[in-house]
């Protein structure tokens, strides 16, 4: 499976409490756990050229994972395209925690998907509301984070084909954390924690998700659908 992870890579570079936790980038550490779950991946930032989405690593990713932040409006409408078409093609997708208002979720959900938000390095625990589905395999009733960033409802999205956390939070908020959804043949996962400043992806029970998530987001090998004017199959009067 080819993996591309994708992080606008700005909070690193003038945050350094953000440096501290996280000195290879968000995408270094992401990386790095999956190549320990035993997944090769590559890595794409904002300041690339076409921010490191050519066509050329688009067409050879399986699961694409994208964490981005304060330079949503930066990432090139034509890049959300092919992002976009990839997708329906039948790439996955995982979006994380402020990926929720990026260009690309936008577009494949049709809403705002605006929320509440704070930061007041609040408890959040996150409850497992599908413990059949392959994402929450080896989690148990629930992850619990001692800090994170508040998101609270009501978040603008359609609503999830299928509902995998709800969190709540010490400042008594809950949130959709994980949601999936199914977009021409691709799947996407939206997974809530990861705030910046807070060492969240280091989290084994969080690492999990992802690495799930990116399983179960991996491209079923199938024919195209076939659409436009189509010849009947059995005998139709008049044809």
């Amino acid at each position: 499976m080819n993996i591309t992870i994708w992080n606008e890579h700005r909070h690193e570079q003038t945050n350094q409490k953000v440096k501290e936790i996280y000195p290879d980038g968000i995408h270094g550490t992401i990386s790095a756990f999956l190549a320990k779950a035993g997944y090769e991946s590559k890595t794409a930032t904002l300041d690339e050229p076409e921010h490191g989405l050519t066509e050329e690593v688009l067409n050879q990713t399986d699961v694409l994972i994208w964490w981005g932040h304060v330079a949503h409006h930066e990432v090139a409408d034509d890049i959300v395209q092919r992002v976009h078409q990839r997708v329906l093609d039948g790439m996955g997708l995982i979006v994380l925690h402020s990926g929720h208002f990026s260009k690309i979720f936008k577009s494949l959900m049709g809403t705002t998907c605006d929320l509440k938000w704070r930061e007041a390095n609040e408890k959040e625990r996150l409850w497992v509301t599908a413990p059949g589905h392959p994402i929450t395999e080896g989690i148990g009733e629930y992850i619990e984070l001692e800090q994170e960033e508040m998101y609270g409802e009501h978040f603008d999205i359609p609503a999830p084909d299928e509902l995998i956390f709800v969190s709540w939070f010490q400042g008594g908020e809950v949130f959709r954390s994980g949601c999936t959804f199914n977009r021409g043949k691709g799947k996407i996962f939206y997974f809530r924690p990861g705030h910046e400043t807070h060492p969240t992806y280091y989290n084994e029970q969080v690492q999990r998700v992802i690495v799930n998530g990116v399983k179960w987001a991996a491209p079923v090998d199938r024919e195209k659908p076939v659409y436009g004017n189509a010849k009947p199959l059995e005998e139709v009067p008049g044809e």
